[in-house]
């Protein structure tokens, strides 16, 4: 069961086939897509998020991922990206904003929910993300929930095989950083 979470700005709504049409409009930009992995296909197809809806809804009945949508509680009818988390090795968070809503802390504020329901609600002990180390943005929402870089290496991203890093951080080291940031 993936519920439904909330930030002071934002909604975190999960994951339905209902969205397949929002994400089909707001997701084929290259902008977004840039710093993907190859796995996912570009150039995008005409049905491609409606695939992408239909196996990460098998994926979240199975309990092996946990997606959610991300919408401006000012208007929770309006899709702005989505927000992923899975046990997947080395690879337990993912996400992606539009162009026109990055750079106001949004996906921090959706960072911080997803990975207090991955280490306090799933008791998972670690959370991985790989990123292009090129792909600044993402490297700073991860520095400043408390993540750590433990491995370089090349990675195989729509952009070319490139430097790439992957980042973690520990139950104990969540847990432990949200008491000093309330002391």
């Amino acid at each position: 069961m993936v519920p439904r979470l909330e930030t002071a700005r934002l909604v975190l709504a999960p994951l339905t086939l209902e969205d397949a049409p929002q994400i089909q409009q707001a997701f084929p930009r290259w902008e977004i897509v840039k710093y993907l992995t190859r796995k996912v296909p570009w150039p995008y197809p005409a049905n491609g998020a409606e695939i992408f809806c239909a196996m990460t809804l098998n994926a979240m009945q199975q309990g092996t991922e946990w997606v959610w949508t991300i919408r401006p509680q000012s208007n929770v009818s309006q899709f702005i990206g989505l927000i992923r988390l899975a046990l997947e090795v080395d690879n337990n968070r993912g996400f992606w904003l539009v162009p026109e809503s990055q750079g106001q802390g949004y996906m921090r504020e959706a960072c911080h929910a997803t990975t207090e329901f991955w280490f306090n609600q799933l008791q998972q002990p670690v959370l991985r993300a790989p990123k292009a180390k090129e792909n600044h943005r993402s490297q700073k929402i991860s520095e400043q929930s408390g993540m750590r870089m433990i491995r370089e290496g090349i990675g195989e991203y729509h952009i070319g095989d490139v430097p790439s890093t992957l980042w973690e951080i520990t139950r104990e080291e969540w847990n432990g950083r949200k008491v000093l940031l309330t002391n």
